[in-house]
């Protein structure tokens, strides 16, 4: 028998997450937790695969999976094109929400701040350390325009391929880096029955107020 949709569930019961556990600041539970969630999760889990949401200039809201690719006491970043769907509106309403799920940890962690760019500088030290073929791919793809089909795309790859052969690949000004400034940092853990905890941490004069939230 096929099991319908109200059916699908699972009861979570692997760990829990009290005050004790949790310092008075974010940042070191998100490290804690990222590094067990690289340790333990496992392909095709991606454990700095994140679902960035953005709402654009009417409204509206728009959600995808991205990779997280730095982390420090200021944020959380991640690179795209500027010219992207996700970078217009960011350029018209510069907050966003994160969200990472661990399904083996049972765990999520909700990320919600303002959004800057970071620093040509930081975004070309990262661009250097991409695979040839992602370089290549920034300059080549017009990302989130209308092609028509797949032979455009590879067209594109081809003249780009041409225009970098005698030279590498320099960062394009229309690619680069932005960070989340977080305000919000929520940290859920599964438990039985639905009665998760969740431990949320909200960001106000530079001070950082954790409190617990009913699941």
């Amino acid at each position: 028998m096929t099991q319908t949709l109200a059916d699908m569930r699972r009861d979570y019961a692997r760990d829990g997450l009290t005050e004790a556990q949790a310092p008075v600041e974010p940042f070191a539970l998100f490290r804690q937790w990222f590094e067990e969630a690289v340790k333990t999760e496992q392909a095709p889990v991606e454990a700095n695969a994140m679902t960035l949401a953005t709402v654009d200039a009417d409204g509206r809201p728009h959600c995808r999976v991205l990779l997280l690719k730095g982390l420090d006491d200021q944020g959380f970043t991640f690179f795209t094109n500027y010219d992207s769907a996700k970078g217009q509106q960011l350029l018209a309403r510069p907050f966003a929400a994160m969200t990472f799920f661990w399904p083996t940890l049972e765990r999520q962690v909700r990320i919600e701040g303002r959004v800057v760019k970071v620093s040509p500088e930081e975004s070309d030290a990262y661009y250097q350390v991409r695979p040839l073929g992602s370089r290549l791919g920034a300059w080549a793809s017009p990302q989130s325009r209308v092609i028509a089909d797949r032979s455009e795309l590879e067209a594109l790859l081809k003249a780009t391929q041409e225009r970098f052969s005698d030279a590498q690949p320099g960062c394009p000004e229309h690619w680069g880096g932005y960070r989340l400034l977080p305000e919000r940092i929520e940290f859920w853990q599964g438990r039985p029955s639905r009665l998760h905890d969740r431990l949320n941490y909200r960001l106000h004069n530079d001070q950082w107020t954790r409190e617990r939230l009913a699941p």
